[in-house]
Order: structure tokens, then sequence, then C-alpha cells
């Protein structure tokens, strides 16, 4: 850029998320957009919306701030999106060595609504099973990513248990990806749907089964509204219908004892081998405990332990292969 080149009195950077649908636009940003010479970068989003208006298309960042910075105009608009900065970067920094620089100005054009990194997730997701995308994700079946789905389940599970903000975050992200990508694997299906009609139908059965919020409706004994309103969608005639068997046999037998208990229905015993479990299943929901968690906790702790006592043991350099049981007892014990 030389001082040769005079320069617009005025640049405006309006900015925008890529997100954003096409004339979406804040009504300031629309004001300088029909005033002014506008500039954006080749396949910007906004661009079908902007038919009629003066707009030159640059294939770099390169090309469009030296020809901000020429375009002679009074009124010079830069519309960025995800890739502008790298622009405004470039034209402040010729701003500051300019003799005679224009007026800079941004104009926030359009915002990210919550959830909108949802849609890059989905972009990303269409991305990957298109053509030209990742061969593994391509074969895939929701057959051959069930057993993903629970483990991440159960990873999303060990982190609220860990209490780590930061491992919770990136294994409900795992979850996350599950759910999308059996909506992309929907849309090539015979009958295909997508994650738009999984949204909606999730945001209308919240709604429906929420009428003490959306319909004015008594808050009342929230819980039993839930299980009638519950009941009436499914057709259920049993309070078993919907439990589902392939869950772990400690909380299926928890579900089943606290499904019997709406009815009243005392907790039978049994002789099987099964039976004193069965019962302890009993005592520990009847004190409001969730079985699962409490042997969870168990089994944490003795995890814990037994692999502290390990590093112990090597640093003693003594084999734990060679310890017997009374020794291990009072390892662990210590």
């Amino acid at each position: 850029m030389t001082d040769a080149v005079t320069p617009a009195r005025r640049v405006v950077v309006v900015a925008t998320s890529s997100r954003t649908p096409a004339g979406l636009l804040s009504w300031p940003a629309w004001e300088v957009l029909r005033a002014g010479s506008v500039h954006a970068l080749d396949g910007h989003p906004q661009l079908p919306a902007l038919a009629g208006l003066r707009v030159t298309t640059h294939p770099d960042a390169d090309d469009a701030a030296a020809v901000l910075l020429a375009d002679g105009d009074a009124l010079v608009v830069w519309l960025a999106t995800d890739e502008g900065p790298s622009v405004v970067r470039r034209v402040g920094q010729a701003l500051v060595t300019h003799p005679d620089p224009p007026e800079l100005e941004v104009v926030r054009g359009s915002w990210d609504a919550p959830g909108s990194r949802l849609l890059d997730v989905v972009a990303v997701m269409d991305r990957l099973r298109s053509p030209g995308g990742c061969p593994w994700d391509e074969r895939q079946t929701h057959e051959s990513l069930a057993p993903y789905l629970l483990e991440e389940a159960y990873e999303l599970l060990e982190a609220i248990e860990s209490g780590s903000r930061e491992h919770l975050r990136e294994e409900l992200g795992d979850v996350l990806l599950q759910v999308v990508f059996h909506a992309r694997l929907a849309q090539d299906h015979d009958a295909p749907w997508s994650v738009d009609d999984v949204a909606g139908d999730l945001v209308d059965k919240l709604v429906r089964r929420h009428p003490h919020v959306f319909a004015g409706a008594s808050a009342d004994d929230l819980e039993g509204s839930w299980d009638a309103l519950k009941a009436a969608e499914k057709q259920r005639s049993s309070v078993t219908d919907g439990v589902p068997l392939g869950q772990p046999a400690l909380s299926l037998a928890a579900k089943l004892q606290r499904r019997a208990g709406k009815l009243g229905a005392p907790v039978p015993a049994y002789a099987e081998a099964g039976g004193p479990l069965w019962q302890e299943v009993a005592r520990l929901v009847g004190e409001g405990l969730d079985p699962e968690a409490e042997l969870r906790a168990v089994a944490r702790a003795f995890r814990d332990r037994l692999a502290e006592v390990e590093r112990e043991l090597v640093a003693q350099g003594r084999a734990t292969a060679s310890l017997s049981a009374e020794e291990w007892q009072a390892a662990l014990a210590r």
C-alpha cells in the first residue's frame, strides 16, 4: 500500500456470524450495506440476500485489504464473518501507517444464538458422511454404533462421578456425537428423517409433558402428572411397560421395584441364587438409595485403594503376585 492511494473516508466492518441465515441482519447493518460500496470474501453466507446491492467479492484476505483502502467511495463496507478478522487486521495495520487514514467503525450485523454451535456439529457430521468424507463414518450403521453409545454413556457417568467439570464437558460432547451420528444415518434411510425431526419431537414432548409450565396447569403432584402423561402417550397398560430390560441387572431390579412401589405392591422374596441380591436392592430402595450408585461407589473406592497398595508394594520391591491372601488383607486394611 502506498501513500499515493486515497483511502475511503469511512470504512465500516459489519461483523456477522456464518451461522446466521442469509438476510437476518441487524438494522444498522442493513443501513450501511445499502449506503456503501460493499466488499466480502467469495462464498460469504450473506451474499444470497444482497441482490441489488453493490457487492465486490474477493478470493482472499490480501486482495480484500488492498481494495478496501483503495476504494474511493465515501463509505466502504467490509462484510466480515468467521474469516473476517484476517482482513480487518490487515486493514488496521495499513491504517496505522497511512498519512490520511479513514474512520474505521465496527457494526454488529448478527449474533450467534444460544445453541448455534450445534449447527457446526451437524455440518461436520454431514461432511464426514458425504462423498469424499471419512470411509469409517460412511460405512457405519445404527447397529454398528450401538456399542459406542453404551460406552460413551458409561464414560459420561464416570465423568459425573469424578466431579471433573472438564471431563463432564468432554463426555457430554461424545454423547452428543452419538445422537447427531444416528440422526445423520437416518437421512440415508428409505424413510428418512433428520436431526431437526429429532429436535422437533423432543420439543413437542417437553412442552406436552410440562403443562404446568406451558399450559397453566397445576404444579401439584408433578411426578404423578408426568407418569399419567407418559402412560397416555405410550398407551401403556402396566407400570412395567417401558422399563428397558437391557440395562444392568442391579439398575433393572431397582427400577422394577420402584415401579411396583407406585402401585403399593410388596417386593416378594426369591430363593434363587440372585434372591439375596434382590432383597438387598429392596432394602436400599426402601431407604431412598440408588443400589447401582452405592455399589459403584464401593467398587470405585476398592479400585483406588488396590491401585494405591500396588504402587506401594512395587516401590518396596515386593512382588504383588507372591503375596498371600492374609498379606493382601493386611495391606488393604492399612
